[in-house]
């Protein structure tokens, strides 16, 4: 065996030397995506953070009653963001929001159509399957010190690794919800002349829909389960005072820290599983 160890592949080598070579000759290219995503994330922040807390919590409460028709949940919003208030951690709160939210749409935006794509497309299913599962399994802080080299300290390796994490969810169950489409009803579409847009406007989306929303909500949990790891490279939102918890051994902060994170995970959970489930039965 000991051959086999002598003449080791130097995969970490290669690794190093591509991340080298594209921090060296693309160096400009990740300072402006990392300026650019800065800039948009920063500025949702601050626009959040201008509407006074009592208003803001007012508007979560009446959007998350109404688009659940609950009162209940209504009340509920209000009264755990208020707690976040009176634990001092409200601009965390928004800044993690953020941060969620702008992984979010961006997991969504790739995620659904390349579920589509490989609905479609046995083959891109297959090529995307070993990928995803890298994506799934690799340890966090693998990918996220070439990412903090190409873009910095900052909000933007928090929410590229962010991405990376939960960007299979989305595409997994676009892709179970597209093939899940009943054989009849595609028979049927065809039978009436649709066009393969018609058939995957109005009867695979309608069809794959709650599945599509699962994706959502995963997503957006695996996005809130990166918030302390987000923070270890600069960005800002509750990760932030766990990491400093932990370091000085604070069970105090932490705690609050940590129920604070919890409360938004399950105000975001409660909030879209009425959209996920369909009608609202």
């Amino acid at each position: 065996m000991d051959w086999l160890t002598e003449n080791k592949i130097p995969l970490g080598r290669w690794m190093k030397f591509a991340v080298d070579g594209l921090n060296d000759n693309a160096a400009g290219f990740f300072d402006a995506i990392s300026f650019a995503l800065s800039y948009l994330i920063e500025g949702l922040i601050a626009n959040l953070l201008w509407v006074p807390p009592l208003v803001l919590i007012a508007i979560f409460a009446l959007l998350g009653g109404y688009f659940r028709r609950s009162w209940v949940l209504g009340i509920g919003i209000a009264l755990s963001l208020l707690l976040i208030v009176n634990m001092g951690y409200w601009k965390e709160t928004i800044e993690t929001l953020a941060l969620v939210v702008s992984a979010t749409v961006v997991c969504m935006s790739v995620g659904v159509p390349l579920g589509i794509l490989a609905a479609h497309r046995p083959w891109l299913e297959s090529a995307l399957r070993p990928v995803l599962d890298l994506m799934q399994t690799i340890p966090t802080f693998v990918y996220l010190i070439p990412t903090l080299i190409l873009f910095g300290l900052g909000v933007v390796p928090g929410l590229i690794s962010t991405v990376v994490f939960a960007l299979p969810a989305p595409i997994r169950l676009t892709t179970l919800g597209i093939k899940s489409t009943p054989t009849d009803l595609i028979e049927a579409g065809k039978a009436f002349g649709a066009t393969r847009r018609q058939l995957l406007m109005k009867i695979e989306l309608p069809f794959a829909m709650p599945t599509i929303m699962a994706g959502l909500t995963q997503c957006i949990m695996l996005s809130l389960s990166m918030v302390v790891i987000a923070a270890l490279v600069g960005a800002d939102g509750l990760g932030k005072p766990v990491v400093r918890a932990l370091n000085t051994v604070n069970i105090a902060r932490g705690f609050e820290a940590g129920l604070a994170i919890v409360i938004v995970a399950i105000l975001l959970d409660r909030v879209f599983r009425h959209t996920k489930t369909g009608g609202g039965k």
